[in-house]
């Protein structure tokens, strides 16, 4: 890397070195510091073949030690800070106080939360034989320390958030920065007296993501979502459309509703007469006195979440051989089947034209009860949309980046996190969390960005805002002048000369996304100007290049790999049109 020194040393205390002020007033090309600068790398590479992961590999960005963890080099730092910046301007404007809390977290709080016995967390001992994990998300942690910290309601609203590594124990980690047993992640929390306000900063940090991926220039999708292990009955993803990508959206064409697959219930198209056949499974509810069947058609995935808010106790842990095994054990105790019941859910698909499977058990008809309106499987593309029962749905796959959840009190009511209300009351407090897989996000806009030539950039967290190149016949003066008059912008000089040609360091700043390469020629003060990406000029670009001022010429489709657009400028001009040009960006 080539760096700028300017002002006074005073090395009257270095200790073999001549005494007195040595002046340093040098140019970039003086002040080379001669160390390696191989961490960048300096062979091409065949993009075409790669995957987006070996791309930010072979261009040095990250470095994967092992699977599921990754060093972060110089460039991929360089996006991942500038990546921060962002994300924390917007939740700052929001309010958020940022902190960071520690990367362990004790057993303890997570059996209150009864989350201890996930396989996917990092545990191990100390050498007192207490019990810890490496946290992969902070709910436990947060919600202890606020309810320590906070005791009156004077102290709420709260929102809070951290930008640090998170893990998970990834059985079979994939896709590099997609899927990694070490993670970056932004994690938001907020902290509310009422339900109304738990969902003004639910709203609240909702708005801060819309402005976060504005910022960005992605065209994110935010979609309904399950809640999960997270928990929560209120919870939004964002997603950026891409074949690769491994989540499933459907989207109606009439009401426009955006679910995940998870989320998404459907009817069947208008006119279908029933699926030929339909096969079933047994659930038990909590107090073991309720057998659960679910009806669906063959071959179709059930989704029997999708049945809580009519049997909100519905025991999801019993598996179905042992669901039947205490029915049947609780049915032959009892006296009468008085106390026993059966609900049947059958799917809307499944009709009186279908073929049934026998009941397993014994009933009194007087105990069964049928639900017949409520669509208990993975929805399909063509299929009805269940919210506006007009539409129909089409499916996308997609990367998902982000995720809101309104929690209610599923954390601090077991962590006893409460504050004294205004009639000096204790009351627990209501919760959202916030999650933004940073590390995640890099490796979806590079794959989402991408193109024959290399990786794309939105400019605003690319490594470099500018890459500035001279061929052989350019007077090394002439280089000077313009790397100082393009001091102000976040400027990389490739100053290897002699060791590669000017088109081998023109494709590796296309390779690593640089926005702009620059280039000083022979024709100098004339200026060259490669655009890397698609651009979309603005209005003020547009009239001030009406205006034919410093013999600026632009070239829409030049016949250049990895390059919309060429410009030509002259020197006194540069800076202006290399500032509009970032801004369209």
């Amino acid at each position: 890397m080539l760096c700028q020194l300017r002002g006074t040393v005073d090395d009257s205390k270095l200790p073999g070195i001549p005494q007195g002020p040595m002046p340093f007033n040098l140019s970039w090309r003086a002040s080379i510091r001669y160390y390696s600068t191989s961490l960048q790398g300096s062979k091409l590479f065949p993009v075409k073949e790669l995957t987006t992961h070996d791309i930010l590999l072979q261009s040095r960005f990250i470095y994967q030690p092992a699977a599921g963890l990754v060093h972060w080099l110089p460039l991929g730092l360089r996006t991942y800070r500038k990546l921060q910046a962002v994300i924390r301007k917007r939740m700052d404007q929001a309010g958020g106080l940022e902190m960071e809390l520690s990367s362990l977290s004790s057993k303890n709080l997570w059996e209150k939360t009864k989350r201890w016995d996930n396989n996917e967390l990092f545990k191990f001992k100390d050498s007192k034989y207490r019990d810890y994990c490496l946290v992969p998300t902070c709910e436990e942690e947060i919600t202890n320390l606020i309810g320590d910290l906070c005791s009156s309601y004077k102290d709420l609203p709260l929102l809070t958030y951290q930008i640090a590594r998170k893990y998970r124990d990834e059985l079979r980690p994939r896709g590099g920065l997609l899927r990694g047993r070490e993670f970056l992640m932004k994690d938001a929390y907020s902290f509310d007296l009422t339900k109304e306000d738990a969902l003004r900063s639910f709203d609240n940090v909702n708005e801060a993501y819309r402005k976060i991926f504005e910022d960005l220039k992605l065209p994110v999708t935010v979609a309904n979502a399950d809640s999960g292990s997270i928990g929560g009955d209120l919870s939004l993803e964002y997603h950026l459309i891409h074949k690769s990508g491994e989540d499933v959206l459907f989207e109606c064409n009439s009401c426009q509703t955006v679910s995940n697959v998870e989320k998404c219930q459907s009817l069947p198209e208008k006119g279908f007469k029933g699926a030929k056949e339909a096969e079933c499974q047994y659930f038990i509810n909590k107090d073991r006195n309720t057998l659960i069947i679910m009806y669906y058609p063959k071959g179709r995935t059930l989704t029997p979440r999708y049945i809580m808010d009519e049997i909100p106790d519905i025991d999801f842990s019993i598996d179905e051989e042992m669901a039947l095994a205490m029915f049947k054990n609780e049915s032959e105790e009892s006296s009468s089947f008085l106390v026993k019941e059966i609900i049947r859910v059958i799917d809307p698909r499944v009709t009186s034209n279908t073929n049934m499977p026998d009941l397993k058990v014994l009933y009194h008809r007087n105990s069964m009860f049928t639900f017949t309106d409520i669509p208990i499987v993975e929805a399909v593309a063509g299929e009805r949309c269940y919210e506006c029962e007009k539409g129909t749905l089409s499916e996308h796959t997609a990367i998902e980046v982000g995720h809101t959840f309104y929690l209610d009190k599923k954390y601090s009511s077991p962590l006893d996190c409460t504050v004294v209300n205004e009639k000096n009351e204790s009351t627990i407090v209501y919760m959202g969390c916030y999650g933004i897989g940073v590390s995640r996000l890099i490796a979806a806009i590079a794959q989402t960005g991408r193109d024959e030539v290399g990786l794309t950039w939105p400019q605003i967290i690319a490594p470099y805002q500018i890459t500035l190149l001279s061929n052989k016949t350019s007077n090394e003066e002439n280089l000077d002048v313009v790397a100082e008059l393009l001091s102000s912008f976040d400027l990389q000089v490739d100053g290897r000369d002699g060791k590669f040609s000017m088109g081998h360091k023109l494709k590796q700043s296309k390779v690593a996304g640089i926005p702009l390469q620059i280039i000083v020629g022979k024709h100098f003060p004339l200026i060259e100007i490669e655009v890397r990406s698609p651009i979309q000029h603005s209005q003020e670009l547009k009239d001030l290049y009406k205006r034919k001022t410093w013999d600026w010429e632009i070239q829409e489709s030049p016949q250049t790999a990895g390059c919309s657009e060429k410009h030509l400028v002259h020197l006194t001009g540069l800076a202006q049109v290399v500032d509009l040009l970032l801004k369209c960006l």
